[in-house]
């Protein structure tokens, strides 16, 4: 740990005061060292006075000389005049921004300090005769002291002083750390990616973690790994950053034992280590290294082999150990078994424009005329940190015409620096990996993926696994199903291409730039050296693009994205006397011209023909039949295709012909082994046979009205989606598909009947039978049984994996949840669906009785209604197991006396009956019940037989206005744990509920009588969430501050509370307060030491006028609103150390007038609002942010500290100016 140079004028790290008769051998001797031995500079009296000087004056010259205090509150700590002179001192100094005190209770408690009380107040005593003013003073410090946020002995780790003691080292090491560590002004969004690094560190965790960095050369890596380590490594016993492991690792045996011998030597401290061999350095380091806690930065690594050498296995460090790998290549972690592995995140356009200012310009906005020219240099970089660095250096110093002639340079000639740190990864790969990379680079960026691997495939290329290469190795990435890489890697792919034959574009191997591409066969210049082809026919003839291809002879791959469909080529032209070259294997010509194939065109290569759109009429010329024993993917959708025969195609795998509206027949081999899908929808094909399909996941003849026949193989095992609406089929019999996820039969209209095999019922989630209006027989075939249901007409069924109905005694037939519990007057249920378990929900908007048949149901364990509903069957009690009853919207007064007997039910849910009037007075005999929830009910009163149901959890009574009072025995619920009441006319509380032991949740809202709580609510040790809003309460009981697992505490509208109860910082697991609206002028100071809240709000608190000068102790704030606060005047300099605030609302704060300088410290701050305040100017700090500050009338947008402005008369405008792109 680094001290004295670090920050401002500081002698000592941490000061220590303390009552040496109390701790001086004991507490604080254990503390001293061990503040020592994280190399935390400390000052403690006994050692540091020199001889022959005077105590006092050194003693506050030390004071001053120290950042941080820590004070030892004992019991004699009051008695003694030079502690208490001493602690003034301290205060006095902490006051300032450049000091903060830590309060450690050691054997007192912190409000007997505060009130100088207890044995606080008796050692006090002492100083009775002392003068007035002194001890006030004393009296003063002590308060403020107390009020700090700090460590309390007993409510740590049941008064462990070890731990103790380790809780307080840790907590002012990262205190430390947070000063002495100060990120790089230019590394720009730093702090954000490493918050990510760190969360998966885990640093507090005692186990030994790997996590990866991957990424592109040139992303950011090692600076982000830098950064993590400079931050963290004081928190190991050794530490170690061992950077270009791949250049030095080379020469495998000396660079591997170098590379070990570094790690020895930094983690042991210790020189002079040798390492013989890589053997003797792995022993080395599990023998010697693990006993230490480690932190280790392996950089750029990319082999394996260097893993193995440098971090073998876990167990060669000691638990908490942490080991951080870089690289370009994912699979050398996977390999080396690396769980956790994070893709290093580029540069947003906000951030890059930052980060290339500062090195462009030395600050944090463009120079004036240089705004847009350093969009165009953003937009170059796209992200890329090393690209920023280079080209802000480069063009640093130079003038507007030297940045524009080097822009358009940028244009044709990549970056050198840039590119050949990329082409590292490409160097690494296999040939066949690097043939796939250009293909990407240069032709499929942006291809869908699995178009991409069809493609690849149909070149005799092992797709999958080469693009998985490549993505572990940062070239690509898969972006949405979409392949893509950055720009400046497919900049670099395709100036491998290119810089064979630089001015020779026809030698190319790789043909995609428009203009050459036209210019080469417009000029016959095609030579055998152009394998693959893509692009955009505008300008150019097919007959002139087909002549010239002949050339080409070792043409594999050809993309023609025809530009436009000239309306003068008629439909019927012939195939010109010209030839592909028979080499081709991927034949992609979108808006295909001609109607047929050439019959030249031998294409015993040919893996996929996609010609959707095209003016085929028939495949080959002269309507010849060829054999096609490559072809696997086939695509001729929306073409002019009258018949086809696939009879000579063994491997296809894929057919699209969806759209041929001349389409009349196609033939299929009798064993299509290989096929998976097929797409025939909105043909006109009369009939459909197939053979034996084992792979067919896909058939799809939706909208084909003259289809009359589909004869289905008896088993298709894969099939998973068959569609075939609007046709004309009598008699369908699908076989046996147990994968069947989707039939869809809307619109048949000439459907009689359907045969299933009770197999496919199992995994059916879509089944749509609406419109056909002659069906009138189903059958499905379960284990040599029958089922019928009939009939079916306009149903639709929907199966869903919850519980429902089980039509057929051995469960095989699928659970339909029933939506509709009438259908046109005529019931769906009967008492002969004896097993059905479930019902609902069901809207029973025209329905007033609820049939008593239903009670016929015994085996019914949930029913839910909705609507229309007044009365409810008496018989009710017969549905013996019955778990859940809820009716909602319906018009039932009163429930019948005879549901108390369902001894079953554990949830009762009466939502919006606005009629009902009563419950059963013996509710309380219903002795499973969990949940019990009313609401807009007409109530009055609950029966006093609700104290009886002891396993009641939940009770919500929401917007019963009429209800006057709850049971006087109310906390007799021993098990309750969530009471919300709303919209009641209730006064006050029963006493009794201070007893629900178990209470997590009390939420009262609306209850606008409501003047008072009970005294004793500190008493309710397991409440976590307090609301009370719109309610008459003046005060708090003192008690609220006992409630020490309160996580929220809310109090909106409560206009007529005036204060808060003194000691509310003892709320120590308060996360979430909120005072909205309330009358309070200021807040108790001990607020401060809420050391977990996350949220406070204060908005519309009217007469509050300041905020507590230590508000900034509150290290976890992460949002703060202090909206339409109109007479607060200032915010108070010690908010600018809530490293984690994220939201700053100060809407309507009228009266504030500036920020804190230091605003700029708020590291996480996204969100700032300043609408209708009086403040014109920002503090320059602020450009350190990201942030969206919100001005008066429209947004301000901070794009790192560039700021977009949108208000006139408006003083922000010194700080930034607006940009021609205004958001």
């Amino acid at each position: 740990m680094a001290s004295s140079s670090i920050y401002k004028n500081f002698k000592y790290d941490v000061f220590l005061s303390f009552c040496g008769d109390d701790v001086r051998k004991t507490f604080v001797d254990h503390l001293y060292h061990a503040l020592k031995q994280k190399n935390i500079h400390t000052y403690k009296d006994d050692e540091e006075i020199n001889q022959g000087n005077w105590i006092s004056d050194e003693l506050m010259g030390s004071i001053e000389d120290s950042k941080l205090y820590i004070i030892v509150f004992s019991t004699n700590y009051a008695s003694s005049s030079w502690c208490l002179d001493e602690l003034v001192k301290i205060m006095n100094c902490h006051k300032t921004k450049d000091h903060t005190a830590y309060p450690v209770f050691y054997d007192v408690e912190p409000k007997e300090v505060r009130r100088q009380s207890g044995v606080v107040g008796e050692a006090f005593s002492k100083h009775e005769n002392k003068n007035e003013e002194t001890t006030e003073k004393w009296r003063k410090a002590m308060t403020d002291a107390a009020n700090l946020a700090g460590w309390v002995l007993k409510n740590t780790d049941d008064g462990h002083e070890a731990k103790f003691i380790q809780k307080i080292v840790e907590g002012l090491s990262l205190e430390l750390q947070s000063l002495h560590f100060g990120i790089d002004e230019k590394l720009v969004g730093m702090v954000t990616r490493m918050n990510d690094v760190l969360s998966a560190l885990g640093t507090g965790c005692d186990d030994v973690r790997m996590i990866g960095i991957k990424g592109m050369g040139g992303g950011g890596k090692t600076s982000l790994a830098r950064a993590v380590f400079d931050q963290i490594s004081f928190q190991f016993e050794g530490a170690s950053f061992v950077e270009n492991v791949r250049e030095i690792s080379k020469d495998y045996l000396s660079g591997l034992k170098s590379l070990q011998k570094q790690i020895l030597c930094d983690v042991l401290n210790e020189q002079g280590i040798t390492v013989s061999s890589v053997y003797d350095g792995n022993n080395k380091m599990k023998r010697r290294i693990c006993g230490k806690k480690v932190l280790l930065v392996l950089d750029d690594v990319d082999h394996v082999e260097q893993l193995e050498a440098l971090a073998g296995e876990t167990n060669w460090f000691k638990q908490g150990s942490r080991i951080i790998i870089t690289t370009r290549d994912e699979q050398v972690l996977v390999a080396h078994g690396v769980k956790s592995i994070h893709n290093i995140k580029l540069l947003l356009d906000k951030e890059a424009i930052c980060l290339f200012c500062r090195y462009a310009f030395g600050r944090v906005i463009p120079n004036l005329g240089y705004e847009e020219l350093s969009q165009q240099v953003v937009h170059y970089a796209a992200g890329l940190p090393l690209t920023i660095k280079v080209l802000g250096s480069f063009l640093c110093g130079k003038s507007e015409l030297e940045w524009i002639d080097a822009l358009e340079r940028l244009k044709t000639i990549p970056l050198k620096e840039t590119l050949k740190k990329l082409e590292l990864s490409y160097m690494d790969l296999e040939d066949d990996y690097k043939e796939i990379f250009l293909d990407v680079a240069c032709i499929l960026k942006g291809s869908p993926k699995d178009t991409a691997i069809r493609m690849l495939e149909s070149c005799g290329f092992h797709a999958r696994n080469g693009l998985r290469v490549l993505e572990q190795k940062s070239l690509i990435t898969n972006h949405n199903g979409y392949l893509s890489m950055h720009d400046h890697i497919e900049e670099m792919g395709k100036n491998i291409i290119r810089r064979s034959h630089p001015d020779k574009p026809h030698k190319h191997s790789r043909l995609w730039i428009d203009n050459e591409i036209e210019h080469i066969l417009a000029n016959d210049l095609g030579t055998k050296s152009t394998r693959y082809i893509r692009f955009h026919m505008s300008k150019l003839s097919p007959e002139i693009m087909m002549k010239s291809l002949r050339k080409m002879k070792e043409l594999r791959f050809l993309h023609v994205l025809w530009g436009f469909i000239d309306a003068s080529t008629e439909s019927d032209c012939s195939c010109p006397n010209f030839k592909f070259p028979n080499t081709l294997q991927y034949l992609h010509w979108h808006a295909y011209p001609f109607r047929s194939l050439p019959e030249t065109f031998q294409a015993n290569n040919l893996v996929a023909l996609l010609m959707s759109n095209s003016k085929i009429v028939q495949l080959w010329e002269g309507g010849e039949t060829k054999v096609l024993h490559k072809l696997r993917f086939l695509d001729l959708s929306y073409s002019k295709l009258r018949t086809l025969d696939l009879g000579l195609t063994p491997n296809i795998e894929t057919v699209r012909l969806e759209g041929c509206a001349d389409l009349v027949e196609v033939h299929f081999l009798a064993e299509c082994l290989k096929l998976i899908t097929v797409h025939l929808g909105f043909s006109m094909v009369r009939t459909l046979h197939l053979g034996s399909t084992p792979n067919l996941e896909l058939l799809d003849l939706q909208g084909c009205p003259n289809l009359v026949e589909l004869q289905m193989p008896r088993r298709s095992p894969n099939l998973r989606y068959l569609r075939l609406t609007d046709s004309m089929i009598k008699n369908l019999d699908i076989g046996l598909t147990p994968n069947l996820e989707e039939l869809d039969l809307q619109n048949c209209n000439y459907l009689e009947e359907l045969h299933m095999v009770g197999g496919c019922l199992e995994k059916l989630v879509y089944f749509d039978m609406s419109d056909c209006l002659r069906f009138n027989h189903f059958q499905f075939c379960i284990e040599d049984e029958t089922l019928e249901v009939a009939p079916l007409a306009e149903l639709k069924l929907i199966a869903e994996p919850l519980d429902g109905c089980s039509l057929h005694p051995n469960n095989n037939f699928p659970k339909f949840r029933f939506r509709c519990l009438y259908k046109e007057n005529r019931p769906l249920l009967t008492t002969n669906i004896v097993k059905l378990i479930s019902i609902g929900p069901c809207d029973c908007t025209n329905l007033d009785t609820l049939s008593r048949s239903i009670c016929g149901l015994q085996l019914l364990r949930k029913l839910i209604l909705e609507g229309g509903i007044q009365e409810v069957p008496k018989d009710l009690d017969k549905l013996e197991y019955l778990e859940k009853l809820e009716f909602s919207y319906t018009n039932i007064k009163h429930l019948p006396d005879n549901i108390c007997m369902l001894k079953h039910l554990k949830y009762l849910h009466l939502r919006d009956c606005s009629l009902l009037e009563k419950l059963p007075k013996d509710l309380g005999e219903l002795e499973c019940l969990k949940e019990l929830t009313l609401s807009s009910a007409k109530i009055k009163d609950l029966p006093d037989s609700i104290c009886m149901l002891k396993h009641l959890e939940s009770l919500k009574l929401v917007d019963c206005s009429l209800l006057e009072k709850l049971p006087k025995n109310l906390g007799q619920l021993e098990c309750l744990k969530e009471l919300t009441l709303s919209s009641a006319k209730i006064k006050d509380l029963p006493d009794s509920i201070c007893k629900l032991k178990h209470l997590e949740s009390l939420k009262l809202v609306d209850c606008w009588l409501l003047e008072k709580l009970p005294k004793d609510l500190g008493e309710l040790e397991c409440l976590n969430e307090l609301t009370l809003s719109s309610a008459k309460i003046n005060d708090l009981p003192d008690s609220i501050c006992m409630l020490k697992h309160l996580e929220s505490f809310k109090l909106k509208h409560c206009s007529t509370l005036e204060k808060l109860p003194k000691d509310l910082g003892e709320l120590d697991c308060l996360k979430h307060l909120n005072l909205y609206s309330a009358k309070i002028k200021d807040l108790p100071d001990s607020i401060c030491m809420l050391k977990h809240l996350v949220s406070l709000g204060l908005e519309k608190c009217l007469f509050l006028e300041k905020l507590p000068k230590d508000l900034g102790r509150l290290e976890c704030l992460e949002k703060l609103d202090l909206r339409y606060c109109k007479l607060l005047q200032r915010i108070p300099d010690s908010i600018c150390n809530m490293k984690r605030l994220k939201r700053l609302h100060l809407r309507y704060c009228v009266q504030l007038e500036k920020l804190p300088d230091e605003l700029g410290r708020l590291e996480s701050l996204r969100y700032l609002d300043l609408r209708s305040t009086c403040i014109c100017h920002l503090p320059q700090s602020i450009f350190l942010l990201e942030v969206c500050i919100t001005g008066e009338g429209a947004p301000l947008e901070l794009y790192g500290p560039y700021c977009y402005i949108h208000v006139s008369n408006d003083d922000f405008e010194r700080l930034g100016r607006p940009g021609k792109s205004q958001v």
